[in-house]
Order: C-alpha cells, then structure tokens, then sequence
C-alpha cells in the first residue's frame, strides 16, 4: 500500500521530470503573429546569397520570397511600390542614360544597407582534346577587346602573350551577356568606362557605364553579342554541350555551381588572379564608400575607382558590393509584421549569415559595414516602435573579416595568400602548382595540367567554411586539381590555425550540428542523469528501508 508520503515523493519527482524537460524540449515555434511574408526582388549577381539566407531563416519560421528579374527591375518595382524591398548593386540614377526612363524611388523614402561583396567573374567553356582548359589569363585590355568585339578568337596573338606564349587552337570567341538591366552589366561596363574609355566610347557610344550592354556596336561590323536573361541563362549558355568557345561574365558563384573555369584577371600589379573572398577582401581595402549619414541618398555607397587599380598584388580587379533598398517611411505595403521579418531577415543575413559567404563565391561584409547596416535597419524601429530590433554584438557574428580585439581590421583581407610567382606576367600560366586561391583551401599537390606534364608545388591557404584560418599543407592522400592546385577531395589532417584546410562545409550546418539533433539527444541525457544524482539517493534510501521493515 503507498503511504501518502510515498504518494508525495513521487508526485514531487515527477513535477520536477516533467519541468526538466520541458526546460530541454525543443522549443515550440514562434507564433506566427508579430512576422509577415515579404517580398523582395532584383539583383541576380546577389541571388544565391539571398537565397541561401532565405533558406536559412526559414528555420526560424520567417516566410521571405526573393526573384532575381536583375538589379534594374528591382529598383523600378521598388518605385512603383510593388515590393518590399530590392535588390541592386548600384543605387538609383534619377535618370537612366541608356534608356533615359526615370531611376529613383518616386517618393518612397529609403536607406541603403550593404548585404555582401564578391567578383564579377568571366566563366568561360574553351576544350581541347575533349578536356576543358581551367587556367587562361586575361589582361583587362584584351578581356575589353574581346567583349567589345576587336578579338573574335582564342588563338589571338594577344591572348597568347597574356598566358607567357602558350597559344590556344583557333576556335571563335561567343560573347554571351546579360539582356536585362543587370548590376552584373553595370560592375562591368563601369571598369571599362573607368579603364579603357576610349574602346567603350567607340564600342557603345557611352561615356559611363550602364546596365544594359550593347547588343552590337554602334558602328562597324564587328560580331553581335549573345544575349540572355538573367544570370542563370549566362551560365547556362557558356556551359552549354554547343557553346565551346564561350565566355559570359556573373558572380564568380554561379561559375563555383556550375564547376567552370573563370579567367585569371590582370591586375595593377602584374599579377592574374581569381575573385576569391581573400582577393575581393583585399580589393575593396581601396573602394571609397560614402560615409556621409547625413546625405540618405547616397550614404553606403560605392565607388570602385581606387579598386580597379589596386597596386596589392592580392587584389582582384572587378570587385564589389551589392544593397539591399529597405523602404523606411510609411508606404502603403509595409506594416509592422513585414517590417519585423525584414529587421529579422536582415539581421540574420549580415551578422551570422556572413559566415557562409566565402563558401558560396561571395566575401563577406567587413565589420564597419556590418556595423553601418545595423544602423540602418534601426530605422525601421525608429518609424515603427511595435518593431523589435537590438544590434547584435559584432563580436558573435563568426564573420572571417573580423578579429577580437582589432574592430577596425579585415582579417580575411590580412591573411590573404600572396600570390606564386607563376601568376605573375612573364611566368606560368600555373599549372599544378598549389597556387593558393583561397575559398575552399589549398595546399602542396601534384597534378597534369592540361597542356601536359606535371607539377608539384606548395602553396598556403585559409579554409572559410565556418570560418576556419586553417594554414598549412595539403594533407596526405588529397586529390589536388591540376590546373589550379586546389584541394578537391580525400585527405586528413589541416594546418594551424584551428581549421581543416579543406572544410567546405556550410556555417550554418555546422550550427544546426551544434544545437540539433545531436544536441537533442544528449541534452535530455545529460538532464536525466542530473535529475538521478540530486534525486537517486534519496528515493533508492527510501525503499531500502521501507524493503529492512518489510522483512
């Protein structure tokens, strides 16, 4: 028979299991009130970040729709109030040269907010013998010329002397471009407006850039361009089983996807490198940014002329930033749940979400711009005082760019890998070398190039995945890529520094890692063992003496 007091211990036993795991239980769901769905379109450039954060956040119940119709689109449909925010990687014009249509909000109030760098890369599909050629290099000069229709070939004598005299078979050039108004478009015509003026004057009849690329030149009769919407048909058409001999340019992401080559770009210094997050880190050291809060229509952005000749031997040429538009006024789309998910979204996406970036084809944002994005989503709080908004210490983003303890350095920009002395003019092309091209780590290997033989070099990298600085060599049993001494696959070991040299997994998988399943099994076993130790004692005690007076 159960005395009371028995009754008593084990009700009180209970009501202390069933607290312990209700404090361990995975955590409901928030409530769906306090978020709405929003809306957003534009860049393509910035696409596969954006949707990689939209997918992130999802797991936090937050309902974000992005369509990539192009920067252009993005800003117009901004302006017409069709959205809720856009995406471009140029600000609003007031009036577009090219189409001479109106570019600005139209009345509806806005703020600028960086969201992410990366390259503007130029993927191209060039096969020999069947195999698919991973190391040209290109000078600006002749990438200028063969865009604007002066080289048609891939034997031309000037690519040749741009790869040290290793001369390509005679295939004809397709120049694929994006049709669309495209930020991708306007970062490239940009640099030739900037650098070679008089072949873009010739060519297009502009003295600026803009975001839609001449289809043919305005006079002569050199060969029309391919045109394509969008930055998925650009990769789409140079990888094409029919497009050999195609180049195209987007964000060096999509050509990661795809598995591609993109050119090695000339840059101030002689050196032809990759837009790898180290390289657009060190680029845009030199980009001058508008720091001036109080010019609205201008705070943030951009100007790369400083980027575009960088002498850092590091640096990739054609590097930027891409903003989000958020609407800060009281416009007839927005209430206080849309602005709450766009607050949370964005918060998400230049704090933690950064962290991925460099995985993904992308460089994330450095610290004084993180910093100026959380300022500019408190203007959404600043309108709306139903919305919640904190800015999170900059400290716990695990973003590569930032240090404990130096606020205002780049990190990633100040471990970037020197380029090998092949990469320089004069030398290589580099051919299994272990060049050290960052993004997903490098190391010593030994491989065929494409042209024959073999090389073996040692080279020094920083794995990004999770942001690791993983220096070293390429651990034993590594398969390194031939044509650019990256580590692709097989392996163990890494290098100083904390990380596994050739860690490409996500950030955010690693996080889940942390605090799912995982944690989900040894949390409630951990808490039942705690529950056992305090408890245990008294109760076996207990029935071991209720057990002596039975008997």
């Amino acid at each position: 028979m159960q005395t009371p007091a028995t009754v008593g211990q084990r009700t009180a036993i209970a009501a202390v299991l069933a607290l312990v795991l209700s404090m361990i239980a995975p955590a409901t769901p928030a409530a769906a009130a306090g978020h709405a769905r929003i809306t957003g379109t534009g860049s393509s450039w910035s696409a596969n970040a954006l949707n990689q954060w939209v997918a992130d956040v999802r797991k936090q119940n937050l309902q974000v729709d992005f369509t990539a119709t192009g920067s252009a689109t993005g800003r117009k449909d901004f302006a017409a109030v069709a959205n809720d925010f856009a995406i471009s990687d140029i600000g609003f014009r007031g009036t577009d040269p090219t189409t001479g249509q109106r570019d600005d909000a139209q009345g509806r109030p806005f703020a600028y907010l960086p969201i992410v760098a990366g390259g503007t890369a130029f993927v191209y599909q060039v096969r020999v013998g069947g195999q698919l050629v991973r190391n040209i290099r290109l000078s600006g000069l002749t990438l200028a010329k063969i865009f604007l229709g002066q080289i048609t070939n891939w034997n031309d004598a000037q690519i040749t002397a741009d790869n040290n005299g290793r001369k390509l078979p005679s295939l004809p050039i397709i120049v694929v471009v994006h049709s669309e108004g495209s930020g991708s478009t306007a970062q490239f015509t940009s640099y030739l407006a900037k650098q070679y003026p008089d072949l873009w004057r010739t060519y297009s009849g502009l003295s600026e850039f803009t975001e839609y690329f001449p289809p043919k030149p305005v006079s002569g009769d050199r060969k029309p361009v391919v045109s394509v919407n969008g930055s998925d048909s650009v990769i789409n058409t140079v990888t094409a089983g029919s497009s050999n001999g195609a180049i195209g340019y987007d964000e060096y992401s999509y050509a990661l996807g795809a598995g591609y080559p993109v050119v090695e770009l000339e840059n101030q210094a002689g050196y032809f490198t990759k837009p790898t997050d180290f390289n657009v880190a060190v680029a845009l050291r030199a980009a001058d940014i508008n720091m001036d809060s109080s010019d609205p229509l201008k705070y943030l952005l951009q100007k790369l002329d400083r980027v575009y000749v960088n002498p850092d031997k590091r640096t990739y040429a054609m590097s930027s930033y891409s903003y989000m538009i958020l609407p800060v006024g009281n416009d007839a789309k927005m209430n206080s749940e849309k602005r709450q998910t766009l607050v949370d979204f964005m918060k998400y996406s230049i704090c933690t979400g950064q962290a991925s970036m460099g995985v993904a084809g992308y460089s994330p944002l450095p610290i004084n711009l993180v910093k100026a994005g959380f300022d500019q989503l408190k203007k959404l709080k600043d309108i709306d005082p139903a919305v919640t908004f904190s800015a999170q210490p900059v400290d716990t983003c695990n973003n590569p760019t930032f240090k404990a303890g130096d606020p205002n350095g780049n990190h990633l920009a100040d471990i970037a890998p020197n380029p090998p002395d092949c990469a320089k003019r004069g030398n290589g092309p580099c051919t299994g070398n272990g060049s050290p091209t960052g993004n997903t780590g490098t190391g010593t290997g030994t491989g065929t190039g494409n042209t024959g033989g073999t090389g073996t070099g040692t080279g020094t990298g920083t794995g990004t995945a999770a942001n690791p600085s993983a220096s070293g060599s390429a651990p034993a049993g590594a398969v390194i890529d031939p044509d650019t001494g990256e580590v692709i696959s097989g392996g163990t070991g890494g290098g100083a520094g904390g990380g596994d040299v050739n860690a490409v997994g996500v950030p955010n998988d690693l996080a889940a890692f942390k605090t799912g399943k995982h944690m989900k099994v040894l949390g409630p076993a951990a808490a039942l063992l705690l529950l056992f130790v305090v408890f245990g004692p008294t109760v076996f005690g207990r029935w071991l003496r209720r057990r002596r007076e039975e008997s």
